[in-house]
């Protein structure tokens, strides 16, 4: 994860000059920011500007776009500032077109919070996670805990609770406890590829690698905080994680790898992404400041080859360049081969089921990098269908294993496979993506399904 200063300071991943713009939002939202400094009603301009978005399943977006419209008739007196500044960045983070900025950043995170503080004073109070942007509409598989001896684990959590202690007070041994702490999640995992302590493991590393960790982050504290009580859970003797942890976890651990992208030694990671159903960009320069030039040097180089005139095409809401939609429809023609030809894949084919969750993953990044956001969100959603398949067959032969993962049935799969089809030949024929919403959320069913197990959690902490 390279971070630098080639960006302003209020937001953290590069803009997407190649990206869709979505300029009914954009205007709406000048309009909104125009009205407010006039100390009109606002509340038109943004509902604009949602309904624009949902239109092009820029989902996080659109949930912070309907936060402000709830937010706008309280924005007065000693709160008009900060809603003018959270009105501002928004619009500026929406004509930078990246799509998972919009939807991990810690600016607009930081603007949603304070926008939902505000309302929760007039409203019933609610609370809200940074994953609430970040997984919106996202399906979330099902994470375990192994059974471990009773002794063992009390071990385990000893030394675990003696290590946490150094990080909750900020001592100067965080470095060693930390390494205690990832030698106890190595312990406790199990052979379970959704095995919770595999994804706790990787987060740790995550808020390491980006100095959280150390420097005694907020969200660092809490989420070691968690996993404390996520240990109690063990002890209970209980099956599943809760949901809420799994989810919080997998968004601090996307975070930095989806605003910066990865490089070949965060393989790993990637990986364990990937079995949850997340993508991000590979490196193609060493620096961040450096891929800015890169990406300046690309687009100087397609302007001049272009004559230097940005071609677009409409589809519906979304303005697209016209090389990268070119670009695009070969991406999706070979992807969806992929996925036409192993709809049949048994299910102990493990091969073959990892073949077409990569070919998935590579149309949801390139739709995410276009700013087709249903046809990158169903796009993800059937990567991970796959995923668990690929992990089911790998398993299959292994009867001795505790590791039993609910794949989604194949139905289920083809079905979504045919939706994402229609979806695509809307679009090489120029015409707007029809909303993801019925496919992903039937897909994300047959992906969730058996989450509650006798012993599971309803835990929502």
């Amino acid at each position: 994860m390279t971070q630098g200063s080639a960006v302003p300071a209020s937001f953290e991943a590069l803009p997407n000059p190649r990206g869709a713009a979505v300029r009914a939002a954009e205007t709406a939202l000048i309009d909104a920011q125009r009205g407010f400094s006039a100390h009109a009603d606002i509340t038109a301009p943004l509902i604009h500007a949602a309904a624009a978005l949902r239109q092009a399943g820029w989902h996080a977006a659109q949930r912070f776009a309907d936060t402000l419209v709830l937010a706008s008739p309280f924005a007065g007196g000693d709160f008009a500032r900060r809603f003018g500044i959270a009105l501002y960045d928004f619009q500026a983070a929406i004509e930078r077109r990246n799509l998972r900025e919009l939807a991990c950043s810690a600016t607009l995170f930081d603007h949603y919070r304070e926008l939902s503080v505000r309302l929760a004073q007039h409203t019933h109070a609610f609370e809200v996670a940074y994953e609430d942007l970040a997984l919106a509409h996202r399906p979330i598989p099902p994470a375990t805990l192994r059974a471990v001896p009773a002794q063992r684990l009390a071990l385990l959590r000893a030394s675990y609770e003696a290590a946490l202690l150094f990080i909750l007070r900020g001592h100067s041994a965080a470095q060693s406890a930390l390494d205690e702490i990832e030698a106890c999640m190595a312990e406790l995992a199990g052979p379970d590829p959704y095995d919770v302590w595999r994804l706790a493991a990787g987060c740790s590393k995550a808020l390491r690698a980006s100095g959280r960790a150390e420097s005694g982050a907020g969200d660092a504290k809490r989420f070691y905080a968690r996993c404390n009580l996520l240990l109690a859970d063990q002890a209970r003797g209980i099956a599943m994680a809760p949901r809420s942890f799994v989810r919080a976890s997998l968004a601090i651990l996307w975070r930095d790898y989806a605003l910066y992208g990865a490089a070949a030694e965060d393989a790993d990671q990637v990986a364990l992404l990937n079995d949850y159903g997340l993508t991000v960009d590979w490196h193609v320069a060493g620096t961040q400041a450096s891929e800015a030039l890169w990406e300046a040097g690309a687009a100087a180089a397609e302007q001049q080859a272009t004559g230097h005139v940005s071609l677009t095409r409409e589809l519906g809401v979304l303005s697209v360049n016209a090389n990268a939609y070119e670009d695009f429809l070969q991406t999706a023609d070979a992807s969806i081969d992929v996925l036409s030809k192993h709809a049949s894949t048994a299910k102990d084919d493990a091969g073959g089921a990892l073949l077409a969750s990569d070919a998935a993953y590579r149309l949801g990044a390139a739709a995410c990098a276009l700013g087709l956001g249903h046809v990158a969100l169903l796009s993800d959603a059937l990567g991970l269908a796959w995923r668990r398949r690929a992990h089911a067959g790998a398993a299959a032969p292994e009867v001795h294993s505790r590791a039993v993962i609910d794949a989604p049935d194949g139905a289920s799969i083809s079905r979504a496979t045919e939706a994402l089809r229609a979806m695509l030949l809307r679009v090489a024929a120029g015409v707007a993506p029809p909303d993801s919403q019925q496919a992903v959320a039937a897909l994300t069913q047959a992906i969730e399904r058996g989450r509650e197990g006798p012993s599971a959690s309803h835990a929502t902490r």
